[in-house]
């Protein structure tokens, strides 16, 4: 009966495929200690199921066509993956250009050197090849793209068959737990060996939850005659406030503050923001009132929005100029989970719920101005998906030379995620939004990425089998080589990036996580923290962490005789 089902998915791979996803997908939902493998789990489906399907009695030339099918598939998925990945990080990625982010990015760049070199040693001590060494750096840092990369430049070596393209396969499905687990064991110790106590030092780092924390709304009375000289741009730079004002009662007249727009002794604001730069307001301009402003419809009223309108994407607030036009502002942003203050430079996106301030017979204008229609939120322009991710992957087939004759190719991984981080950074030139709804772009790269993870698993399948068979000791022998390279590196960050860098501990789990761009992690260091201080290290590194594991995987190949 097995033989059957067997030899009826060998005849059948694109069912194959789906049976890989059906088969995988519901073992990475099982949390072990908090711990799961996520997509990872359809990889190893997609080794098991090829290894029994692609069986030494299969025909060979049946057995070709599976492969030729099965990489068109993880191509493609791997390249709708990374270039939809690099437009959701874009913003991220050029933000982590400023001081505080290159001290972050710092020390991954370090360490992923480190571990690079440390990949070396432990492959000529142990005898890997450049192919497993590969496989086992791309692992313990749970990286696929990465992986692609390594396979794609496998692929153009002489003397390649089934067993040598399932090497950094299998080096990378044997590290990748390890590449989980380890991370979160040292982040389970590392409070008590730098002896810090997370609450407290979380509670002193107002400045790194900005835009993190649930937001409020105050209402102030303006007491101090000192605030009437200042405006709203004077209240909020010199302490980077990231606050907007929302209404003023101003002698029972209820008013949108302007750009220009200044206070007066006895008004009544509304402020939004976190709850640490409302108290600087309210020491700054007066005192805080029990009146609830913000509950007062008799002349102005709140709106929540979706932007769905391509008319407004990617064009600065100030530049929509909303105050003049509609007598409206902006209070605040919510983009995915995370809700944030805008200020005249926020561009907006598809698919941010905005939270609009105006008059309330100019509520349907608004509506109609941002566009607010579920229907065009699912929709994506497929035209400038298609040219951004034709641009990609020609960019990625680029030769660029390297010292001693060594040619580099982005290729399907590289070139796609470089030309999404900067088609993200300009949002839309003159019609063309490069951009796409949160909502599609976390589909797209969820899809691309179970794509990926079943087409290379299957092709991998056969190698797979007889690399075990041969060598019964290469299990322990990569599990091994995996915890000493993860110890190595994730202690190495937490003493780089606490104790050089004097980076908090809080946001060094997120840049922990980061350094292996992994999600778990990420949500195992929130739970130790009890806060979200490590989704501020974790946005600013995961970039430069995928792009850095891309090309060292790749550069490995060729360090490695």
């Amino acid at each position: 009966m097995i033989e059957h089902v067997l030899f009826f998915f060998a005849h059948n791979p694109l069912l194959m495929l789906f049976a890989v996803v059906a088969l995988g997908y519901p073992i990475s939902k099982i949390r072990i200690a908090g711990a799961s493998f996520g997509i990872a789990s359809i990889l190893f489906a997609g080794i098991a199921l090829g290894a029994l399907v692609m069986a030494p009695g299969l025909d060979p030339g049946l057995k070709k066509d599976i492969s030729k099918e099965m990489k068109l598939v993880y191509e493609l998925g791997l390249a709708v993956f990374v270039y939809a990945m690099g437009l959701s990080i874009s913003h991220s990625f050029w933000a982590a250009f400023s001081r505080e982010g290159m001290k972050k990015n710092a020390v991954v760049f370090l360490v992923m050197l480190a571990s690079t070199g440390f990949v070396v040693l432990l492959a000529h001590l142990m005898g890997f090849n450049a192919r497993y060494a590969a496989g086992l750096l791309t692992g313990s840092f749970t990286n696929m793209p990465a992986l692609a990369g390594v396979i794609e430049r496998v692929k153009t070596m002489t003397g390649v068959g089934p067993v040598e393209l399932a090497q950094p396969t299998v080096a990378s499905a044997i590290a990748y737990p390890i590449g989980v687990l380890v991370p979160m064991l040292i982040i389970m110790v590392s409070a008590k060996v730098f002896r810090v106590n997370l609450k407290e030092e979380a509670d002193g780092l107002k400045d790194y939850q900005t835009g993190h924390q649930k937001l409020e709304v105050w209402t102030v009375r303006v007491t101090r005659p000192e605030a009437e000289a200042l405006s709203k741009h004077d209240i909020r730079s010199p302490q980077n406030l990231h606050v907007v004002f929302g209404r003023v009662l101003r002698k029972a007249e209820l008013l949108i503050p302007g750009t220009d727009f200044r206070l007066k002794v006895d008004d009544l604001v509304t402020v939004v923001g976190a709850p640490e730069d409302l108290q600087k307001v309210e020491a700054l301009i007066g005192e805080r009132s029990h009146v609830e402003l913000d509950r007062d419809q008799s002349a102005l009223d709140a709106t929540r929005v979706f932007v769905s309108r391509w008319d407004v994407v990617g064009v600065p607030l100030r530049k929509l100029d909303l105050i003049n036009q509609y007598g409206a502002i902006v209070t605040r942003v919510r983009r995915g989970d995370l809700w944030f203050v805008p200020d005249g430079d926020t561009v907006l996106e598809l698919g941010d719920r905005v939270r609009v301030t105006t008059r309330r017979d100019n509520i349907e204008a608004i509506e109609e101005f941002f566009g607010d229609s579920y229907r065009d939120l699912s929709e994506v322009s497929f035209l400038t998906f298609a040219m951004g991710l034709a641009a990609g992957l020609a960019l990625g087939q680029l030769p660029i030379p390297l010292s001693h004759g060594i040619i580099f190719k982005l290729g399907f991984a590289g070139g796609p995620l470089a030309a999404a981080l900067v088609l993200g950074r300009f949002h839309r030139i003159g019609p063309l939004v490069w951009n796409f709804p949160y909502s599609a772009n976390h589909t797209i790269r969820q899809f691309g990425l179970v794509l990926f993870a079943a087409g290379i698993g299957v092709i991998s399948g056969e190698g797979f089998r007889a690399i075990v068979s041969k060598n019964a000791s290469v299990l322990p022998l990569f599990m091994g080589a995996a915890f000493l390279v993860c110890f190595m590196a994730d202690s190495l960050t937490m003493v780089l990036g606490y104790k050089v860098f004097r980076i908090p501990l809080n946001v060094m789990f997120g840049i922990l996580a980061g350094t292996h761009t992994q999600p778990v992690v990420l949500g195992y260091a929130n739970h130790q923290t009890g806060n979200e201080l490590p989704n501020v290290g974790f946005a600013t590194v995961y970039p430069l962490a995928t792009i850095l594991k891309i090309v060292l995987a790749q550069v490995l190949l060729a360090l490695i005789t």
